[in-house]
């Protein structure tokens, strides 16, 4: 079972590349796998929702898994939560897209990555505070819910 957790919880094992940072790999590598999925409506978005709660749930259950057999609650291995943190903003794509497909995909990484590494608040607090898999994956769907409201007002205004 932690074979498994490693694997769920590493984004395929993208979580111990070396070269880059391991939560903008996985963000990029989130993209990657995600954007053709939106763009494209490979599926609709009422199944790429429900997909989200499944990976959610199951990211819980294999965060605990991992963190407790590895005895850390944070580990940078864990990436999983960089791309829920994407999926959640490409739910809202139609309504975020800009200009076009691809500034809007370089907008989300870019404003993805500033707010997961800045933590502002309330990010920042449950970063210190919620020592549980929920807030490690919480933090990141803060960022994405801020990536959403500053794409959402480029769009508006745009």
């Amino acid at each position: 079972m932690i074979k498994l957790a490693n694997f769920f919880v590493s984004l395929s094992f993208a979580g111990y590349i070396k070269l880059i940072p391991s939560g903008t790999f996985a963000s990029f590598l989130s993209i990657v796998i995600l954007f053709p999925i939106v763009e494209y409506k490979i599926i609709s978005l009422e199944i790429f929702v429900i997909i989200f709660f499944v990976i959610f749930l199951l990211s819980l259950f294999f965060i605990n898994k991992f963190s407790s057999h590895n005895q850390s609650h944070d580990s940078k291995i864990i990436v999983i939560d960089e791309f829920l943190g994407v999926y959640l903003i490409l739910i809202f794509y139609d309504q975020i897209k800009i200009i076009n497909p691809y500034v809007t995909i370089a907008l989300i990484f870019i404003l993805f990555r500033f707010f997961d590494i800045l933590k502002i608040f309330p990010a920042n607090i449950v970063d210190r505070k919620l020592k549980s898999a929920f807030g490690v994956i919480l933090d990141d769907l803060i960022a994405g819910i801020y990536t959403i409201i500053i794409l959402y007002i480029v769009n508006a205004y745009y």
